[in-house]
């Protein structure tokens, strides 16, 4: 066997086990991102301070009731509006589209968000923002909310998985301005997954 081929076969192997990652792999995969970028001075949102003690993140243990199928309703036509921050800072967004889905047997509904600023950006022109609050804010989770990435999709399925879902960078440092999840955004349930409230040192 060339070593050309041998090269091609290990890359196609590499490939196809991407796209064969399970749920649990993908998850474990976005927790070593996100703490290799705490990690690195030159990403991290962290203090200095901080910096110098961290080690890891802390997560909720993974839990795939949390990862769920949800019906994307576009509602088009929909204004542009000011989104409130944690500074006097003030994004443009529009309202993309609302998320339908189900836990432990509850209806739950969810409006996601297009940025503006990202739209005209080629690599961020399918990008929608997902913030949300739940009943873990403030005692287990960051009291702000937590936010969510996810792609506009072709068809009018998305799947979320709130064990993916992360801080504010204003979680970890006053110097950032942050998004406000609106009130629309309250999820009258727990959602004990994703990353905790960090524990400054």
């Amino acid at each position: 066997m060339t070593k050309l081929l041998t090269t091609f076969l290990l890359l196609l192997a590499s490939i196809t086990a991407l796209v064969q990652q399970t749920p649990e792999e993908e998850i474990k995969a976005f927790q070593k991102h996100l703490n290799e970028e705490f990690a690195n001075p030159e990403e991290s949102p962290l203090t200095k301070e901080d910096l110098k003690s961290f080690k890891e993140l802390e997560f909720f243990p993974v839990d795939l009731k949390y990862r769920v199928k949800a019906k994307l309703v576009r509602t088009e036509f929909t204004k542009p509006f000011k989104m409130a921050t944690t500074t006097d800072r003030k994004p443009i967004y529009r309202q993309y589209g609302e998320l339908h889905f189900e836990i432990d047997g509850k209806l739950l509904m969810l409006p996601i968000y297009q940025s503006y600023g990202l739209m005209t950006k080629e690599e961020y022109k399918d990008y929608l923002f997902l913030p949300f609050t739940d009943l873990t804010n403030g005692e287990e989770s960051y009291g702000g909310g937590r936010f969510l990435d996810l792609r506009i999709p072709e068809g009018n399925e998305v799947t979320i998985d709130f064990n993916q879902a992360y801080n504010p960078y204003c979680a970890y440092s006053g110097r950032y301005s942050c998004p406000i999840p609106p009130k629309e955004n309250h999820l009258d349930i727990a959602i004990p997954v994703g990353v905790k409230k960090y524990k400054h040192h």
